[in-house]
């Protein structure tokens, strides 16, 4: 056993999800006007988005395909921002550790998924602390986490155990040769990760907590040969901006058009995330909502939920598509399609049945790329909003213009 200079930090533990209601559904409470500043040599052009949708302009055509923006991006947002990693299906028992990569492609951050002989799962810095080498490749059991470049062992809760050859070190090991702890937490089975989180997760999931915590998301299942890897040739913000409105909805999805009610979408904000709850025309598939359910009475057909910065939450009868949005260049994107299956003979029923969501990527991608090559454009620079049907759309860029100036 290996005796410790300063104690190491304490290690991040299980989530506590609380609910919060916004009585104003189309205003998003605590964004405080923002902009980046005045332009300086290498940064990009202050961004400035009105809180009023009614006078407000969208993001300037370059924030889409500035590469100096992008960088800022990567760093302002998506480094302090929680991302889905995976699920505790990973993780099972004992022993298990499962290494993933933080939004591969941007940030490339190594992380570790352990479940500790403790029985406590636990999200790992998968570097280590002697010169840097990745310590687990692969998924497995293991008893400890050895690195195989010198032989630095640790627990699989990330506290160091043995090191050869360092008997005469001063001051070892302390603190910082344990493995760092990264905050994460889980709703249901889906766990969350964050290497500077922008705010505590119990906010960033407090709604769907509220909205849909009746689902038993232990019961949804990861289907592999329902899941699959889209790369679109548009910046990353453009594929959200088309997400967070249903106003394109008759114009290109002909086909979900036919059994959502446009009339009755409706977009509800948070601080941190936004809803767009999608009721199903009549015979349409629609949920079986249990009589607690704040929608129940009404005939829900898609749940479709946004979370902060890029991932998409899309509930539907038959279980979970959970799209996340990675970016990759400036005009580059590979959006993973995840399926959570709860219910498999509703598959290829109503707005969610799975061989139209296919049809339904390839039409977004179309339009997207579309206007990836339009914002490009001498003689365009920014647009106003729909204040009936693109309140998600101007949410999210105050977001970025709010991270962006921070």
């Amino acid at each position: 056993m290996v005796r410790r200079s300063p104690a190491a930090p304490e290690r991040a533990g299980k989530v506590r999800v609380y609910a919060r209601r916004v009585e104003k559904p189309f205003t998003a409470p605590g964004i405080a006007a923002a902009s980046t500043g005045r332009a300086q040599p290498g940064v990009p052009a202050e961004i400035e988005i009105d809180p009023d949708i009614r006078i407000a302009w969208t993001l300037p055509a370059r924030f889409y395909s500035d590469p100096a923006t992008f960088d800022r991006c990567r760093e302002r947002i998506f480094v302090r921002s929680w991302q889905l990693i995976g699920d505790t299906d990973s993780v099972k028992v004992p022993g298990q550790v499962q290494p993933v990569t933080l939004l591969e492609g941007l940030l490339g951050e190594p992380l570790l998924l352990t479940r500790d002989q403790h029985d406590t799962v636990r999200c790992l810095s998968n570097v280590c602390t002697h010169r840097g080498n990745l310590l687990c490749t692969a998924p497995g059991f293991e008893k400890h986490l050895t690195c195989r470049y010198h032989g630095r062992r640790f627990h699989l809760d990330g506290a160091l155990s043995h090191m050869p050859e360092f008997e005469q070190a001063r001051g070892f090991p302390a603190a910082s040769d344990d493995l760092p702890a990264v905050p994460f937490g889980a709703w249901g089975k889906f766990i969350f990760a964050s290497l500077a989180p922008p705010c505590p997760l119990e906010e960033l999931l407090a709604p769907l907590k509220e909205r849909v915590g009746w689902l038993p998301l232990h019961e949804f299942t990861f289907d592999p040969t329902r899941s699959r890897d889209y790369l679109v040739h548009a910046n990353w913000a453009l594929y959200c901006d088309n997400y967070l409105e249903g106003f394109h909805i008759p114009f290109v999805h002909a086909g979900l058009n036919e059994v959502i009610d446009y009339g009755s979408y409706a977009t509800e904000l948070q601080r941190w995330s936004n809803l767009q709850l999608g009721l199903a025309r009549g015979g349409e598939q629609a949920f079986d909502l249990p009589p607690g359910s704040p929608d129940a009475g009404r005939r829900v057909a898609a749940y479709y939920y946004w979370l902060y910065p890029n991932t998409m939450v899309n509930l539907y009868p038959w279980g979970a598509s959970i799209n996340i949005v990675q970016p990759l260049a400036v005009d580059r994107t590979k959006v993973a399609f995840r399926s959570y299956v709860w219910k498999p003979e509703l598959l290829e029923r109503g707005a969610g049945a799975l061989s139209a969501l296919d049809r339904v990527e390839r039409e977004d991608e179309a339009i997207v790329e579309s206007v990836q090559q339009g914002v490009r454009s001498r003689l365009y620079e920014r647009g106003r909003y729909s204040p009936t049907r693109e309140q998600g759309v101007h949410h999210f860029h105050r977001l970025l213009a709010e991270a962006l100036a921070g």
